[in-house]
């Protein structure tokens, strides 16, 4: 599949003359620096770990939490549900498991963000058919995938948008935001694509905007973590370096600010795109993966920068400055930041267990 990118066609007619001449340095916006936290694949452990990244977005005072998909393990038991007391008395059925993954993870993991703002992804283990879909996804996070701020942007993006989607966009401060489902093999498709450049083209053509960030579930292709990435099927590879190259333009011509979040990979790392790839095909993004939400964690990839982090868990602080610079900063969560009320819930033994056993790397 070969899709022809239109977005600085579609840019030049909304922006007119000028426009994309001026840097983003000049795009100044007024206020305080302001701060938002992201991560993803809350799986396995998620309903201890995810708790105290609820208290990390308190204590920073964040405008939002972003979760970047892998709610739910889904193709089996995650073992933070296994392990709730009223389960250990009485084992759950696969069916049973299957009824309750999704309110869990709204009771366990939502609800622990109180009035903080909570952006909601897909990942690829919320669509596992014929046990779960993307219409079973949207149906049940209906109220944070047409949160009022997601439905008021849809609709200022097209007047006609009624629909809401496992992909979103929305603007805050002069940052805009998007969420990309890459969550299955055939993402992104035609249909996700036009939106996306469409919806950039009219960022670009508004000096308001100084920054683009674009997070997603499984990382755009030719990054360090090529080999659980996008580059898993050739929609995405292809697809993915569309977006990419979009995104390269938008920074290069457009004069944005971008950066570029992912997880599915089950550790920390930044610099992701920082490839031999991307240095020969335009150049290197500020990228990060952040799959550290409580999945079990992974063994870092041959040629992983010094920087990266492997088994740990927490999340990406983002600190936006009033030009529209991102500063990021790894949170990690350690076992004795669990909340009391959460070892309780599940004693210590599995706390620990948590830590130190859910992993495929020795500690």
């Amino acid at each position: 599949m070969r899709i022809r990118s239109s977005i600085f066609v579609l840019f030049a007619i909304i922006s007119g003359a000028g426009l994309a001449e001026r840097p983003a340095a000049a795009q100044q916006t007024s206020g305080a620096p302001w701060r938002f936290l992201a991560s993803g694949d809350s799986r396995n452990c998620g309903d201890v770990v995810m708790p105290a990244i609820a208290e990390t977005a308190k204590k920073n005072q964040v405008a939002f939490y972003w979760h970047l998909g892998d709610l739910r393990l889904t193709t089996g038991f995650d073992e933070d549900i296994a392990h709730q007391s009223e389960h250990i008395a009485k084992p759950l059925s696969v069916a049973q498991y299957e009824q309750i993954e999704w309110p869990d993870y709204i009771e366990s993991q939502i609800k622990p963000f109180g009035s903080i703002p909570f952006f909601l992804g897909i990942g690829n283990h919320e669509t596992v058919p014929p046990l779960k879909t993307r219409e079973d996804f949207l149906l049940q996070f209906a109220d944070w995938l047409d949160a009022p701020v997601l439905r008021a942007q849809r609709l200022k993006d097209d007047p006609t948008d009624f629909r809401m989607k496992t992909y979103f966009h929305w603007i805050d401060r002069g940052v805009s935001f998007y969420y990309l489902d890459s969550a299955t093999a055939d993402q992104f498709d035609a249909a996700q694509l036009r939106w996306f450049e469409r919806t950039l083209a009219k960022d670009l053509a508004d000096p308001a905007v100084t920054t683009i960030v674009t997070g997603m579930h499984k990382a755009l292709p030719e990054s360090i973590s090529a080999g659980h990435s996008m580059n898993e099927s050739p929609t995405g590879t292809e697809s993915g370096r569309q977006v990419y190259a979009d995104l390269l333009r938008a920074r290069d011509e457009g004069h944005k600010r971008v950066y570029v979040l992912a997880s599915h990979s089950h550790y920390f790392m930044d610099g992701i795109f920082d490839t031999d790839y991307w240095k020969q095909h335009g150049g290197v993004l500020p990228g990060w993966i952040v799959g550290t939400a409580g999945a079990h964690r992974y063994a870092l990839p041959p040629n992983s920068p010094p920087t990266a982090l492997v088994n740990v868990y927490g999340s990406l602080l983002g600190t936006v400055q009033p030009n529209g610079e991102i500063n990021f900063e790894f949170q990690r969560v350690e076992e004795k930041d669990i909340p009391d009320a959460v070892a309780a819930r599940y004693g210590k033994d599995f706390v620990h267990w948590c830590f130190a056993e859910n992993s495929d790397v020795s500690q």
